[in-house]
């Protein structure tokens, strides 16, 4: 599913040109969000400390929940149902340096959220964070009612009691994909689906994984910004001009107020054992993150893309900075174990890696 990126040289006079034209006035929206050390599982003292930075280690008292008693997970991410018999990649649990990231309590965070509606937006990525979070929520309130619909377009889970309802909105690109007389366009600089994301009290949004797909599993013919048409383009280029476009609907539309905004940040693939000094490698029969205290691969352009498009932002957004700490897990994902039995080296297990994010999502919102 890789896209060649060796015209990479094409897209840094793009990224010179973006940070001599930004004000310098303008504040960047960036949060790498400083957590609090905890003294219990909510209460945390003032100590600054970026939960980002850290490493894994195994704590037995892990996974957070049962794959088999929670009634969310599709198939695809559900490794144990589809055979993996090794146990120790549910183990890890994420410790930052200078702190401990709070204990997910799906109590505390249904009571806290009571009456709202949270929205992941984004891709194949966002449901395997939207599905590991409604079943950390789930596995506080065993007993709790709840409420699911399931499509192809908009799905959601609504836990009736407290009234909160997890929403799943699936875009691959945010910016549009339509069809006319000319096939099926990528329109760059349209966001007609945001429509559906107004209102909303949280937002959780993603996007890359589809961006890098060519051949037959490209779902666009072109690529459309105004007024010109493409047959392709640099995917970094265009991923940098979709995600402004993301941006200026953020500026535009979201009421800091009333709702708060979420990127998902750059979910890493395993598929080249290179990145991690094992070339002969994928993430095929790894039982083990790297334990390394730098990733070989280093950081991935699109990371760049995003810290870029973000720190233009004047509505401040939340970056949930997953790739770094991801990156070191090439033990968790499907691999073969998915529901079809194919390589799966961009997706994750649950329970899994996801559940990490959510507990930084967790610890953001109520540090």
């Amino acid at each position: 599913m890789g896209f060649n990126f060796k015209s990479l040289t094409l897209f840094l006079p793009l990224l010179l040109l973006c940070s001599s034209s930004s004000s310098s006035s303008s504040k960047p929206a960036i949060f790498n969000i400083n957590g609090t050390a905890a003294d219990t599982d909510l209460v945390m003292k003032s100590t600054k400390c970026n939960w980002f930075r850290g490493k894994w280690v195994f704590d037995s008292s892990y996974p957070l929940y049962d794959s088999s008693t929670c009634p969310f997970i599709d198939n695809q991410f559900n490794c144990k149902k589809n055979g993996r018999s090794d146990s120790s990649y549910l183990k890890y649990r994420w410790q930052p340096f200078s702190c401990n990231l709070p204990r997910f309590n799906g109590l505390y965070f249904l009571e806290k959220w009571r009456g709202k509606k949270i929205m992941f937006v984004g891709d194949s990525l966002s449901l395997n964070q939207w599905q590991s979070l409604t079943c950390l929520i789930h596995a506080s309130v065993p007993n709790s009612k709840y409420f699911i619909i399931r499509n192809n377009g908009l799905s959601s889970v609504t836990f009736q009691e407290y009234g909160v309802t997890i929403l799943l909105y699936r875009t691959p690109y945010l910016v549009d994909v339509v069809s006319d007389k000319r096939g099926r366009i990528l329109k760059l600089d349209s966001m007609y689906g945001g429509r559906s994301w107004v209102g909303m009290d949280m937002l959780i949004f993603n996007t890359w994984h589809w961006w890098t797909h060519t051949g037959r599993t490209q779902p666009w013919d072109y690529v459309e910004e105004g007024n010109k048409m493409y047959k392709d383009m640099n995917r970094l280029v265009a991923f940098y001009k979709g995600l402004t476009t993301w941006a200026r609907w953020v500026d535009r539309y979201i009421d800091p107020s009333k709702t708060k905004v979420f990127f998902q940040g750059i979910s890493p693939t395993h598929y080249e054992g290179k990145d991690w000094n094992q070339p002969t490698r994928s993430c095929s029969g790894e039982t083990q993150p790297f334990f390394g205290t730098r990733y070989p691969g280093g950081m991935p352009m699109e990371w760049v893309v995003v810290n870029k498009v973000m720190s233009r932002l004047k509505k401040p957004v939340h970056l949930l900075d997953v790739t770094g700490l991801s990156q070191y897990r090439k033990d968790a994902h499907p691999s073969a174990y998915s529901n079809d039995h194919k390589l799966d080296c961009s997706h994750w297990c649950l329970p899994g890696l996801p559940d990490t994010w959510n507990q930084l999502l967790f610890a953001t919102l109520f540090a």
